[in-house]
């Protein structure tokens, strides 16, 4: 059976994203670099909704990715991709397919089908769907030592009590903090 993984950055206030979408106050360094690459290197599915699908392929398939980030791109690249969205028709990114049925039935489906391990990246009414359906075996969140006076909480419109157990830490020297949690 494969697991699902959410991936995730958080500020110290809850948000994964500012104002407008803005994610910039997001501090990703040469340590957090290594750690994104790393972590492509597994070879997993890459799970979005629609909206970060939108963000990650007008910056992964550049050039100015390759250059900034040649590592990550290229897995970001390479992975197989899964967009969950009733409105977009087409996806350019290579290796990417839409799936536009009962976002829970799918990814319990895909769960229970073997193959890689999935994860679910941004994506915050998904994150909060399959959150609530009890489908996320572990939450990995990059809390950055920032607060915002607004934006979209990670767990917007969350309908049942989410009980987690910390599993690990990582502490990147820029202040970033990497917390695994499990349900318990």
């Amino acid at each position: 059976m494969r697991k699902l993984v959410v991936f995730n950055f958080l500020t110290l206030n809850g948000y994964f994203e500012g104002p407008g979408g803005d994610t910039s106050w997001h501090r990703h360094g040469e340590e957090e670099g290594k750690f994104a690459s790393e972590s492509m290197g597994q070879g997993g599915i890459l799970l979005f909704g629609r909206t970060t699908y939108e963000l990650m392929v007008s910056y992964w398939p550049t050039p100015m990715a390759m250059q900034q980030a040649p590592e990550v791109a290229k897995g970001m690249n390479k992975a197989e991709k899964i967009v969950f969205s009733r409105t977009l028709k087409t996806a350019d990114w290579e290796n990417t397919r839409i799936i536009n049925g009962d976002l829970a039935k799918e990814v319990r489906r895909l769960k229970e089908t073997p193959g890689k391990d999935m994860c679910l990246l941004g994506s915050g009414s998904i994150l909060t769907q399959l959150a609530d359906a009890g489908l996320i075996d572990e939450y990995q969140f990059m809390i950055d030592p920032v607060a915002l006076g607004s934006g979209t909480p990670a767990f917007k419109g969350l309908k049942k009590k989410l009980d987690l157990r910390l599993v690990s830490t990582r502490k990147f020297s820029s202040g970033v903090v990497l917390l695994n949690y499990q349900p318990l």
